[in-house]
């Protein structure tokens, strides 16, 4: 009886997969042919050993070239790995061992390669954390992905005092903005405590605060004990809603995050590092898989330099920072690009020595990408991935003439296939969920066996939950999303996180909240909401939301509705309010 009740839905998953099998015969990557001359279909993943391993060789070989550049200040390849060593070593002697999660919590400064790769000869597991957390969100990402050790920006160390309470810490390392820039850094530092507000008070019990620079200078004489490192331990526990909504952490292991870089590195024929010095404008944040991987990882192993961008928001300054660089790529998302669009100072930058700019995140919107052809004279190559695929799944050409629309081809060693809602492939044309199977797919989510298992089809496809359409050629175009995620300026918003906040108002009936076209964002927040106290104002709803949220989920629309749209069984009908969501 057992047998037979263990045996039915194998045999239907079976029959299953052989129908994807037979249905994909004949028209299996047609991307393929599209492939450049030269561009391999396959990369060799195996013998590219591990993150520790392509940083090791990254600072022997390029020890004399700059590494970063931030604050007007560089460091070499070999000022990073030897503070790099040291933190390792300061880590290891804390206790911090193979596995242990270090959280890191800061914008593009210094200190975040060296935390990064400090973490990861101690043979630790980085967690990425926004440094606009809110308290409450702190404490959900710590407690569940267990750090005991964070790595801060002081300017951020308030919330950090807030939320520790709620949090069990072993030890909280204060950054300082210019840490890792010797005498200027502490002149930067020191210029930062005294800008008003720039550090907000804080306090942590004795014992658990310790300067960064302090740390480095205990591990300096402490070579990093050895550890071993093979390609299926855990990099990052990178954050993310997933397909469902619910925050949770994709594990990416050393393998799947070396496999994007080199798939990325073979895309964009940077797989010379004896070539031309190459720089990168990295204004997205390092946190963010975008950056983290087509970014610094990237241009680490091939022996570039990040020209590191702290605040892109100050669009004064950062025009001012590339102003006075010569830089050869850039990456961002489209708020950024039309941000720099619209500053009056932009054109006057020199884009002589510019190669390629690469746009992800979010979809780019064609007047943008019209208006930054008109000024750069380059082209944004646009591409498609996920945290869950470290991240890149498709990028278009890259020596692409006009902007495309589309997301371009599967890189090397991916399958993209687009599915219907029975499972099977669509056929081309035709609108499904892009499924992605490839070296760069992560080992599942974090402490939720559960949550992989419904993102993962029967044949090992990762599902997006995304739409898009596949062209005879294999080129991929993103339609719509599947689920009710709202994507404002490349970040994700997950309404049950939203609405959870709002309904915990003791003025507040009942919500739901769901995304509306937004001209500067892609998307804004509106929320739909139904009064329990009628004196409650959209001002102190606003308020509420933004005492526990980050600014980008906090709600720019607020609707008072006498009533919500559901079905027979009590479901809120999100569609319908999206359809009735007010424009920008």
């Amino acid at each position: 009886m057992y047998k037979a009740a263990d045996t039915k839905p194998r045999v239907r998953e079976c029959a299953v997969i052989e129908q994807q099998r037979a249905a994909t015969s004949g028209r299996d990557k047609p991307w393929l042919a599209a492939y450049p001359p030269g561009m391999p279909a396959e990369i060799e993943v195996d013998g590219l050993g591990t993150l520790v391993d392509m940083f090791e060789a990254s600072t022997r070989r390029f020890a004399e070239r700059p590494a970063l550049i931030c604050f007007g200040s560089s460091v070499s390849y070999a000022e990073l790995g030897r503070m790099a060593r040291a933190l390792a070593a300061w880590l290891q002697g804390q206790g911090v061992g193979k596995g242990d999660r270090v959280a890191i919590m800061m914008p593009n400064v210094p200190a975040y390669p060296v935390s990064l790769f400090g973490t990861l000869l101690a043979g630790g597991t980085v967690v990425n954390v926004n440094p606009l957390y809110t308290p409450r969100e702190l404490t959900a990402q710590l407690n569940d992905s267990g750090a005991r050790t964070l790595i801060v920006l002081e300017n951020f160390a308030h919330t950090v005092a807030e939320a520790l309470p709620q949090l069990s810490l072993d030890r909280v390392l204060l950054v300082g903005p210019g840490d890792g820039l010797g005498l200027k850094g502490r002149l930067i530092d020191l210029a930062s405590r005294h800008i008003k507000k720039a550090v907000k008070p804080f306090s942590l019990p004795a014992g658990l605060g310790i300067r960064f620079t302090a740390a480095l200078k205990a591990g300096a004489g402490l070579p990093p004990k050895p550890v071993t490192v093979v390609q299926e331990d855990l990099a990052f526990l990178q954050y993310t809603g997933g397909t469902t909504g619910v925050a949770k952490a994709a594990m990416l292991t050393h393998r799947n995050i070396l496999a994007n870089v080199v798939q990325s590195q073979i895309w964009f024929e940077a797989t010379d590092p004896d070539g031309p010095r190459r720089v990168m404008v990295t204004a997205l944040p390092l946190y963010h898989i975008f950056a983290l991987t087509c970014c610094f990882l990237f241009f680490i192993r091939s022996g570039g330099c990040c020209l590191l961008i702290p605040n892109p928001r100050d669009a004064d300054g950062f025009i001012k920072t590339l102003s006075k660089h010569r830089f050869t790529h850039m990456s961002g998302v489209n708020t950024l690009f039309n941000l720099l669009n619209n500053h009056p100072k932009f054109p006057t930058l020199d884009f002589s020595h510019l190669d390629y700019v690469v746009g992800g995140g979010m979809a780019v919107q064609r007047s943008v990408a019209k208006r930054w052809k008109e000024i750069t004279n380059s082209t944004i190559i646009e591409g498609y991935g996920l945290s869950e695929t470290s991240p890149v799944v498709c990028v278009n050409p890259y020596r692409l003439a006009e902007w495309s629309g589309t997301i371009g081809y599967p890189v090397p060693s991916t399958e993209v296939s687009i599915r219907r809602a029975d499972g099977m492939p669509a056929p081309f044309g035709e609108p499904g969920e892009i499924c992605v199977r490839g070296p760069q797919v992560m080992k599942g989510y974090w402490s939720r066996p559960d949550e992989t298992a419904r993102a993962m089809t029967a044949d090992g496809f990762f599902r997006t939950g995304d739409v898009a359409v596949m062209e005879a050629d294999g080129q991929v175009r993103i339609v719509d999303r599947m689920k009710d995620m709202i994507l404002v300026s490349g970040f994700n918003v997950y309404p049950n996180e939203v609405e959870d906040v709002l309904a915990g108002h003791p003025g507040i009936l009942e919500c739901a909240v769901v995304g509306a076209p937004c001209p500067e964002a892609g998307e804004m927040v509106v929320a739909h909401v139904v009064l329990r106290d009628a004196a409650l104002t959209v001002d102190a709803i606003r308020a509420h939301a933004r005492s526990q949220l980050t600014g980008y989920k906090v709600p720019r629309k607020v609707v008072i509705q006498a009533a919500l749209p559901k079905t027979n069984v009590g479901k809120v009908l999100r569609r319908a309010l999206r359809e009735e969501a007010p424009p920008a």
